[in-house]
């Protein structure tokens, strides 16, 4: 599996305080199954990730945003649901500043096998369809400012961000 990898990387640079202090970011696979049928050996792998940021201060935007902008590219169908549901939350909060939180998604991986004429197998894992990339730029982690239409929905106030 590769995609708790990928968020990971993501939220270090993206979210303020976490590249400093990544022990405060856990990732859990729930629930993992393996779909597969006969007649070769592709799978995908179906799993709930769970993220948890502890202790976290500050506007709980600068999690939900990247985490947006990753699955608007890594697991886009998500974006298209007809609930409009991309991922589920919990936040504990902690006291007036900090609060643990708690992302799940439901995520999917295609994993095709190959099997060469010399034996062993290869293994390629698959993209994601392309097309649904509502956030062009973020998952770069250069999300400095977020608008909808003239309104500011979230920035970062990482001193270390450079425009």
């Amino acid at each position: 599996m590769q995609k708790p990898d990928q968020l990971r990387r993501l939220l270090l640079q993206a979210v303020p305080g976490l590249a400093a202090n990544p022990e405060r970011l856990a990732l859990y696979v729930d629930a993992g199954t393996v779909a597969a049928s006969a007649g070769n050996l592709s799978f995908e792998y179906r799993y709930t990730l769970n993220l948890v940021v502890q202790d976290f201060v500050g506007d709980r935007n600068l999690v939900i945003v990247p985490v947006l902008a990753w699955i608007a590219e890594a697991q886009p169908d998500l974006l298209a649901r007809p609930d409009s549901l991309p991922f589920k939350f919990e936040a504990e909060i902690l006291d007036g500043e900090a609060a643990d939180l708690s992302i799940t998604i439901a995520l999917t991986e295609g994993v095709r096998v190959v099997t060469p004429d010399g034996g062993g197998y290869a293994v390629q894992h698959l993209d994601e369809p392309a097309g649904l990339d509502h956030f062009p730029g973020v998952c770069g982690a250069t999300l400095w400012q977020l608008f909808l239409r003239d309104q500011l929905i979230a920035q970062t106030s990482d001193p270390a961000f450079q425009p």
